[in-house]
Parts: C-alpha cells; structure tokens; sequence
C-alpha cells in the first residue's frame, strides 16, 4: 500500500483530538469529523478542544461536520464508542472508496453479537479495511506530544505499516502488527480488569494487593486471548500488558477512577459522574463469551457481578480472597 496522505478522525472527544493532533504533527492532511453541533462549533471557532482545555488545534486540522467530507480522506479512525461503532460505520459505508482502511480506535466489544471491533468494520462496510489501534495512551498525554507507544493492527501487513507510518509524529510512535484479534482483545479484557483494580484502591487495601490484582488479571486476560486467537507475543506487547499496566495504576485512567469510585462505596451512578466507563458495558460481554469457551476469570466474574448489583464490593473480595488454593500458572 502506498503512503497515506490524507487521515480522517471521526469523532471530536479527547481522544480523537488528540489523535487528529498526532496526525497533523506527522504531516498529514487532517479532516476532524465531529457529530454534536455544539463540540464542533466550539473546535472551529475556538480551534480548542473543550474536553482538553488548553490544547489548541494545530493549523492544518479541518473541522467538519459532513461526513462525506471525511470519507474522502485515504484512511478513517473511527474514535467512536465501541456500542455505536456499527452505525457510523454503515453511514460510511457507501461514502468511502473501495480498500480504504477503517481503524477502531473504541476498546470494547458489541453487546448482543459478541462481535470484535474489526469484525464490526468487516460486516457493514465489506469493501473496507479493517484495523485496530490500542495501546497504553492517554488522551491528553498524546494531545501535548508526550512520548507514547501503540500498536496498529490489520490483517493486510502493508496496509499495517503504512498506518503506522502515517501516524508516526516522532513522539507518538505505531509499532505495527497483522494480529487484529490479540490488538482488540487485549484493549477490551484491560478495561473489565482496571475496574477491578480501582476498587482495590478505592478499598485502600494495599498496594501488594494491587499488584496481586493486576498481575493475576494479565493471567485472566492471556487466557481469554488464547481461547479466541491471539498471539502470546501481542499479549505480552503494548496493547495488552502495556495497557493493562497503565489502566490499573492511575485515576487518569476512566475504568480505574470509575473502580476507585466504587471501592469507596459510590453507587454506579454517582461513580460513573454522568458518563460509564466503558468496562462497564464490556464486562457481561466479556463473561459470556468466557463461559462459552470455560475459560476461568474469576476477576471479571466478581466484577461482572458487583456492575450487575448481584455481589456487593466485600464479598467479591472475600470471594476472591477465598478461592481454592492452587499453583501458579
């Protein structure tokens, strides 16, 4: 595939400005997709993001509320909300030219199918690419050129590259791989287990247990990929131990703030201050399509369950505190 000149962020949140931004550093012509009037005219006539205060636009970025515009663009990150990716991408659908790659940017899996965000991508928009992006990154590091590493992932190896040569800002640097399935998985398990880690902190109950938490959580999460696909090695890399890492280690992270929340005795609710992290929707997902294979997460089960008002915060941990003793795997 040859260079991608043009990139198209579709969504003007935190981090879709801020990956517009890492575009535009990177040389590339940006067209900024936003859908909400109000956001899109505070980004044109401000040129700031309000979810990023202080971050101004940089002067090549083009804010547009017409999606045909975006669609011409040689590649499309869809930085959308997992559960609404699959009607973005079929109003896209007739817009954009045969091959033309469609990056998920959205860390979660779609409620009712069970379906990864590629797969999504590959359904209602069969002649595109599909793509991944996921690492350990925070939206406002990235936005302020802050050295960050991801992973871009497609099945097309030269469609993969020439993604992550696109984005390449010098700062913000793509690593590129073809396993679509270890990328996606790894970024949807992380945010059911950075729940997990915020009630721990939340609870104050250490940080030993923290780094039990979390270290058992990546065991949960190689499980998981193994059943469905993925290679040991993208699990070890940036898109799953990477991001795991970050997500369970700091309140910048929304599923572990939102975790913290709980472990201090919030209701869902008053946790999710107006807005559910998305771990939330991803962790009954993410239990029933355990069970259906047998894998053994007893983590995201205690989770799934307190989400669910089945299990109160205390007795998912003594329930996990009391599991059968067994050797380490």
């Amino acid at each position: 595939m040859s260079s991608l000149n043009s990139i198209a962020v579709l969504g003007g949140g935190a981090w879709g400005t801020a990956l517009a931004q890492t575009a535009a550093r990177a040389g590339r012509n940006v067209t900024l997709w936003e859908h909400d009037a109000g956001n899109a005219e505070h980004l044109i006539t401000r040129r700031e993001s309000r979810f990023l205060p202080g971050v101004m636009l940089e002067p090549s970025v083009q804010v547009t509320r017409d999606l045909a515009e975006a669609a011409r663009a040689e590649a499309l990150l869809l930085v959308v909300p997992a559960q609404v990716l699959r009607q973005v991408v079929t109003s896209l659908q007739p817009l954009i030219a045969p091959k033309t790659p469609l990056v998920a940017c959205a860390k979660g899996i779609e409620h009712g199918t069970h379906r990864f965000m590629t797969e999504i991508i590959a359904e209602a928009a069969p002649a595109a690419i599909p793509a991944i992006l996921s690492g350990p990154s925070f939206a406002a590091d990235v936005a302020r050129g802050l050295p960050t590493a991801v992973t871009i992932a497609a099945t097309d190896a030269a469609c993969a590259q020439a993604l992550a040569q696109a984005m390449n800002s010098g700062s913000f640097r793509p690593y590129h791989s073809t396993d679509v399935r270890g990328v996606e998985l790894g970024g949807a398990t992380k945010n059911v287990l950075a729940i997990a880690a915020g009630i721990v902190e939340g609870r104050q109950l250490g940080a030993s247990a923290l780094a039990a938490m979390t270290t058992r959580g990546f065991v949960e999460l190689v499980r998981f990929g193994k059943a469905y696909g993925a290679r040991i090695e993208t699990m070890h890399g940036l898109s799953g131990l990477g991001d795991l890492t970050m997500c369970c280690s700091t309140p910048q992270s929304r599923n572990f703030s939102f975790g913290m929340a709980l472990g201090r005795g919030e209701g869902i609710e008053t946790a999710a201050h107006g807005k559910l992290a998305e771990g939330y929707y991803t962790a009954p997902v993410l239990l029933e399509m355990a069970q259906a294979k047998g894998i053994d997460m007893p983590i995201s089960t205690a989770v799934a369950a307190v989400l669910d008002g089945k299990l109160s915060v205390d007795a998912a941990i003594e329930g996990l505190l009391t599991r059968p003793l067994k050797a380490e795997e």
